[in-house]
């Protein structure tokens, strides 16, 4: 053997056993996780295949020395991992795929030693096109439909699909056709702008395989063989002749052959269908696609480890849909590897086609490497929502004998012909398809003259006939130019593949797992042991028990306290709340704590998610609740210090009893929104803090300035009034202020200017989702652009009026306005609201800490003071009086917000105790026809400070 090809084998021989270290190593970690000891008895199947590629590989040294040295490994390392995934999935079926496995790594070492050549096999040519298209017709005559296609043949007990051998004798027609006829095709009569056109004759082959591929659609019902025929005919036809006319005409055939099929054809519009909105019918038509989807979003970056993710929700996962449970279970690097693994087997393939000593050799190579490739792509495609899913099998590792036994000819005839490439003691040769005579005669003229045997193209059609670009030496550099263009066009192929994964399990992963309807995440669930979710004074709120199945179930000990802010977890609608933004930390994924626990999580093991201790106390909470009862509206309670929040009351609320009830009755949204995240209100008065600590921070106005304070003044074209028709001569800005005189901050309004009104109105938190654990819905304010002098006036008092492309503002949550009273008790510093003090492991060490996060100084610590005092008054003397604690000095502003002529919401906001403020509080109380909540805001306020500063101060004595 000649040193170059005894250095291809060493080559192939050092590569295969590289290869088998991935497939050893991922058949043990699945006999692991199923409980199996690790033995040679239970290896058997990774080293018999190894031994049957061992022995594939002494084949090629003897029978094509020549051959590419890395084809052979790549295959090697995709069908082992195919086998094991097949074992794993479907372990009934995986001793029949192992001997398919073995029967076909036979038969790819049969065409080594019985096919002479690839070009021996042109003088069969169309014998072999006849029979092809045979083959891929015959199931729509005798064949068995399965799964909505009709491609198998049943005899007796066997059954096979005639259209994987199909593919392999078209290529093989297709080859010499176009070897024999490669400068007629080349050749043109007329010019189109910069297209050249064929002869009209030479566009028969083309429009005969559009014509099989709309029967194969119409009559065998599958869209994936169709499609793969045809597109491998035109890369073909393109690696031939290089006329782009081609491909543009092959696309407008294609198109129209696609529009009328899915106008005339149900189960055509089906597929589309599915591909456009799987999840319109998660659970009939669109369920396996919807499965993968979950299972990919499972998967993420390292995948949950083989035999640990859920892939057998999928409907005949094994065959179709086998890379999904890789990306599942070995994640996108996994995935990404095997896509790779694809490619490469593209570019060595192709390199083969580019050392191939004839054109018959080269295309037949171009053939069936896009044959393998296109339909790894197309399934691929499939399965992941980038095409609509066609149904053929994923090469070498799907389930099915057909596809398996079809795949390893192609690579034997893959070997066969890199075993003919130049270099390998012969020149570049034509397929001769002519007569002895012209054979004589072309072989008399290469003895005669070498170099022209070479420039004029023995590779072509001898050494006479037309000459075209095609010919010769110009025609071998053409052919490389148009496999390089071929290799990027499936190199961009598979990094939209990998993209398109990337996005499902990174980027696209959360919202998939929290869909209700993902069953995946819901059957996980419930065999994890949630961490438990803790009030900051030990209560717990939520935790895991065991059951006797071994599943756990989540139980409320303090029942359904804090249920809007704590959240759900449904095996039916999913997770809400501290339950759903901490899962990973609950399940137990996301634990980084130590190395051990870090490795545990990215190698998929389960273990007990860690705990969530909150801010919340309890007992405020229940105080805060307490209040609500009877009314519809929110409360906050914050630390103006730091933003933590210490209670969150929403009413109505849920119980988790009444769950199904709610969520059945399709009347949940009251008892499911969080009124003090998630609704906007107008704030009314409460809003004139931010108006008066603009004016007093900016220096349009002091505390003593003076206003005139009628019951109505016109601003801006418009009326301005006070409430009840409240009248004064004049009132300082600091009395106004107490007595809420809409008036007075009408004109206080025009003098800041929209532009500062709504700049300060941004500093305390407009316009931003607040959370650093959890999102609110933002608090708007128009544009100040858009302002009219009336509308900036009321907005000062703190009622929109504006009708423009912006919304009317203010409208603010619960929360921002608690925000922003915690900043004035704060010196002017916004700190950004967290729910979620503390993580602790499952063996209860704190691991992560929350760090309290300013959102900046929204006015100077002067300006605050002064706002304070003016809050102080309103509760000493103003229309806040309500709000008073005994032995405790209290600051806040009341607020009235007109919903309708009738009906008004009731506000508040204030903090204590005055001098050092602990608490900062926010409340709203919906108004409705039948219930007048005017003024009582500041009741329930006081009724709840009390009871918060009653809790800290017997905090601190204990």
């Amino acid at each position: 053997m000649p040193k170059r090809q005894n250095t291809r084998r060493n080559t192939e021989l050092m590569l295969l056993v590289l290869a088998a270290l991935p497939v050893t190593l991922l058949y043990a970690m699945y006999l692991v996780n199923m409980n199996v000891a690790i033995s040679f008895s239970s290896l058997s199947v990774p080293l018999g295949l190894f031994a049957a590629f061992t022995v594939a590989h002494l084949a090629v040294r003897k029978f094509a020395p020549g051959a590419d040295p890395a084809i052979l490994p790549i295959v090697f390392l995709l069908s082992g991992i195919g086998i094991a995934f097949v074992t794993r999935l479907a372990p009934t079926l995986a001793e029949g795929q192992v001997m398919w496995l073995f029967v076909s790594v036979a038969a790819m070492i049969a065409v080594l030693v019985a096919v002479p050549s690839i070009e021996s096999l042109a003088q069969y040519k169309y014998s072999m096109g006849i029979a092809g298209v045979v083959l891929l017709l015959l199931p729509m005559l005798i064949g068995t439909e399965r799964g909505g296609s009709k491609l198998w043949l049943v005899i007796g007990p066997f059954s096979f699909q005639p259209g994987e051998l199909a593919k392999i004798l078209i290529v093989l027609f297709l080859a010499s056709y176009l070897a024999e006829n490669r400068e007629m095709l080349s050749a043109s009569t007329r010019h189109i702008g910069p297209l050249a056109l064929p002869r009209p004759r030479m566009l028969l082959p083309l429009l005969v395989m559009w014509g099989v591929s709309l029967l194969v659609v119409i009559f065998e019902r599958d869209l994936g063989s169709a499609l793969l025929f045809y597109t491998f005919f035109v890369i073909m036809l393109y690696v031939c002749t290089g006329r782009v006319s081609y491909v543009i005409f092959s696309a407008l055939l294609l198109a129209i052959g696609g529009v009328g099929c899915y106008h005339l054809f149900s189960h055509v519009q089906t597929r589309i269908q599915i591909w456009l909105n799987p999840f319109a019918d998660p659970s009939n038509k669109g369920l396996q696609i919807v499965q993968s989807l979950y299972s990919l979003a499972d998967g993420g970056l390292v995948g949950s480890g083989i035999g640990k993710g859920l892939p057998t929700l999928i409907p005949v996962v094994e065959s179709d849909f086998i890379f999904s449970a890789i990306g599942e279970e070995m994640g996108l690097l996994g995935a990404s590897a095997v896509l790779i693994a694809f490619l490469l087997f593209s570019v060595r393939g192709l390199t083969t086609a580019g050392r191939a000593k004839s054109d018959v050799s080269a295309f037949t190579a171009v053939g069936l490497t896009s044959a393998i490739v296109v339909q790894a792509f197309l399934i691929v495609g499939g399965v992941t929502k980038l095409l609509p899913l066609t149904g053929v099998t994923l090469p070498f590792m799907s389930q099915g004998g057909s596809s398996l036994l079809s795949s390893f000819i192609i690579v034997g005839l893959l070997l066969k012909a890199g075993d003919e490439g130049t270099g390998h003691m012969t020149q570049i040769e034509a397929a001769n398809t002519h007569s002895p005579a012209q054979t004589m005669r072309g072989t008399a003229a290469r003895a005669t003259s070498p170099t022209d045997s070479v420039v004029h193209g023995s590779h072509a059609r001898g050494s006479f006939g037309l000459q075209t670009p095609e010919s010769g030496v110009l025609g071998r550099v053409a052919l490389g130019k148009r496999l390089t263009a071929l290799i990027t066009v499936f190199a961009v192929m598979f990094t939209l593949l990998i993209g398109n994964l990337t996005y499902i399990q990174v980027v696209k992963a959360d919202s998939y797992q929290n869909l209700p309807t993902n069953n995946h995440t819901i059957a996980k669930s419930s065999k994890i042991k949630r961490g438990s979710i803790i009030t900051a004074d030990g209560q717990t709120l939520a935790e895991s028990v065991q059951q006797t199945d071994g599943t756990y179930v989540r139980q409320h000990p303090m029942g359904s306290l804090a249920a809007l802010t704590v959240g759900y977890v449904s095996t039916q609608y999913g997770t809400s709340g501290v339950e759903s933004t901490f899962n990973e930390t609950l399940t137990g994924r996301s634990d980084y704590s130590s190395w051990t626990s870090a490795l545990y999580s990215l190698a998929g093991v389960e273990s007990a998610g860690s705990s969530v201790v909150l801010t919340i106390n309890s007992q405020m909470q229940q105080a805060a609740e307490q209040a609500l009862q009877g009314y519809t509206g929110a409360i906050v309670v914050l630390n103006p210090s730091t933003g933590a929040v210490l209670a969150e009351a929403s009413s109505p609320s849920y119980t988790y009893d009444s769950l199904d009830t709610v969520m059945a009755s399709g009347a949940g949204q009251g008892e499911l929104v969080n009124r003090a995240t998630q609704t906007l209100y107008t704030p009314g008065s409460t809003f004139k803090t931010i108006s008066l600590a603009a004016a007093l921070d900016s220096g349009v106005a002091s505390l003593s300035t003076a206003y005139e304070a009628p019951s109505s003044m016109e601003i801006g074209g418009g009326q301005v009034t006070n409430n009840n028709g409240e009248a004064w001569d004049s009132l300082t800005l600091q009395e106004a202020y107490a007595e809420s005189a809409n008036t007075v901050f009408g004109q206080l309004g025009v003098a800041l200017g929209a532009d500062k009104l709504v700049s300060y109105a941004d500093a305390f938190g407009y316009g931003t989702r607040l959370g650093l654990d959890f999102t609110t819905t933002a608090s708007l304010m128009p544009k100040p652009s858009e302002m009219s002098k009336w509308e900036t006036a009321w907005s000062a008092i703190g009622q929109p009026v504006g009708v423009h492309e912006s919304p009317a503002g203010p409208q603010t949550t619960v929360m921002q306005n608690a925000v922003m009273v915690a900043a004035i008790a704060n010196g002017g510093i916004v700190m950004n609201p967290y729910v979620v003090d503390h993580i602790l492991s499952p063996e209860g060490a704190t691991t992560s800490t929350t760090q309290p996060k300013s959102l900046g100084q929204a006015v100077s610590s002067q300006a605050a003071s002064e706002v304070k005092k003016a809050m102080l008054d309103v509760v000493e003397s103003g229309t806040g009086t309500a709000a008073q604690v005994s032995g405790v000095q209290v600051a806040g502003k009341t607020g009235t917000a007109q919903v309708s002529d009738s009906v008004s919401n009731s506000l508040f906001v204030g903090f204590a105790p005055y001098d050092s403020p602990t608490l900062a509080i926010s409340v709203c109380l919906e108004g409705s026809e039948s219930n007048d909540v005017n003024g009582q805001a500041a009741a329930v306020a006081g009724r709840v400070l009390a009871a918060c500063l009653n809790i800290q101060s017997l905090g601190a004595s204990s």
